[in-house]
């Protein structure tokens, strides 16, 4: 691919594994882009979209919510520091750290529920 090839928003979904409702809203969203368009008015994705495409996917597949990632794309396109930009993403790595503490805790718990039911029903108990 050229530095000037563009992908069809088909291809841009098979690139990214995104559908195309998402592709669109990350676009109304400010997320990506602006995406440019065809002679005929159709989306045509650059690799540097598909470069920001990746980089929402996998702030929302952490967990990031959208004002969050909206936040991290505004730093990225202004004029911000590397320390900005370092301490937006150390304080949503914290955030990270303490869902992912949680949910080893309610792991914890559901085995040890596990554990116990599995017991009752090997001695027959209700």
């Amino acid at each position: 691919m050229t530095a000037t090839a563009t992908l069809t928003p088909a291809a841009a979904v098979d690139r990214t594994g995104v559908s195309l409702d998402t592709l669109r809203y990350y676009e109304r969203e400010g997320l990506i882009g602006p995406i440019g368009r065809t002679a005929g008015g159709r989306r045509a994705y650059t690799e540097d979209d598909v470069f920001w495409i990746g980089l929402v996917t996998c702030f929302r597949e952490a967990g990031l919510g959208i004002a969050d990632v909206r936040a991290f794309v505004a730093i990225l396109r202004a004029e911000h520091t590397p320390e900005d930009r370092v301490a937006f993403l150390r304080g949503r790595r914290a955030e990270l750290e303490q869902r992912v503490a949680a949910l080893r805790r309610a792991i914890g718990v559901l085995d040890d529920k596990i554990g116990y039911y599995g017991r009752a029903a090997s001695t027959g108990a209700p």
